[in-house]
Parts: structure tokens; C-alpha cells; sequence
């Protein structure tokens, strides 16, 4: 059985997170999408609510795991049996910095691998500050985070 693991802030879940969610679900068996705890960021939403809104976004598939995790994501790995890392990519620019990790993931377990998924074009510019930014001041944002949870994010952010 495939295990894949596609970490993030979640911080909140948008449509780019949800295309990747859905295209790396088919080509494994089981996908985990894992809330991580950042120790170098300051999120909006807490664990247990981005868990929260990824369950309602996802809703009910069969072959993906929702879950959280802090420390190193190559132990999380080992403890979940997985061997494929998933990472979204919007840009070049996000290449640089998630390449590094790659590296210094092989580098900590070199069984791991990290599997790069280029979002789809419409989502490309998309960004989860840019999301937080927009309902803060009313922008709209209902085509850039799933329907069922874009509430949740005015009436957190809209204080």
C-alpha cells in the first residue's frame, strides 16, 4: 500500500491546497494531509480548526487521512510507514525553498522522497496570506477557498 504525505500550515485551506489534495489522492493509496506545527510562523486559525476546515473541505474520501503533527516530518514518516512526501508548487519561487527541504529530508532518511506537484493555473497566484488578507477587510473570497468553510474564515478573520 502507497502512503503519501502532503504537509502544510493550512493556514487556511484554499482551493490551490484542495487541487493538490485531489490530484495526489488518485496516484496512492492512502493520502495523509498533515497540519503541521511551524515553530518559525505565527498562524490565525489553530490546529484543531484548520484540521477542522480540511475534514469540511475534503469530506468523506475514503483514502485521505486528516491529522496534525510537530517535530520532524522524517519521523512523522517513519510512524505513519510513508515514503513520499507531496509539495505543491506555484512558482519558480516556491522551487528554492521546498527543494532545500527535499534535501534535507533525503538527507535526515534517504528512503524518503518528495514528490513536487505544480498547481493548476487558475490557482497559481493563490496564497493562504493572501486569503487571510482579503477576509480581513471584506475582500472577496469565495473562489479561492473551498464554499463550505469560507463562513468559518470571515468570522474569524473579520474581528
Amino acid at each position: 500500500m502507497t502512503t503519501f504525505v502532503y504537509p502544510g500550515s493550512f493556514d487556511p485551506v484554499t482551493n490551490g491546497h484542495l487541487d493538490i489534495i485531489n490530484r495526489a489522492s488518485k496516484i496512492c493509496d492512502k493520502l495523509i494531509v498533515v497540519v503541521s506545527v511551524n515553530i518559525t510562523k505565527s498562524p490565525v486559525f489553530t490546529v484543531e480548526e484548520r484540521i477542522e476546515m480540511l475534514k469540511l473541505a475534503i469530506g468523506d474520501r475514503k483514502n485521505i487521512e486528516v491529522t496534525s503533527f510537530s517535530g520532524l516530518l522524517v519521523d512523522f514518516m517513519k510512524k505513519v510507514n510513508a515514503k513520499t512526501i507531496i509539495k505543491g508548487l506555484r512558482a519558480v519561487s516556491d522551487f528554492e525553498s521546498e527543494m532545500q527541504m527535499a534535501l534535507l529530508n533525503r538527507n535526515l532518511d534517504n528512503d524518503i522522497d518528495t514528490l513536487f506537484m505544480m498547481t493548476s493555473i487558475e490557482n497559481s497566484f493563490l496564497s493562504s496570506s493572501a486569503v487571510r488578507e482579503l477576509a480581513a477587510f471584506g475582500g472577496k473570497i469565495d473562489d479561492l477557498v473551498p464554499e463550505c468553510i469560507a463562513d468559518i474564515i470571515y468570522k474569524k478573520l473579520r474581528k
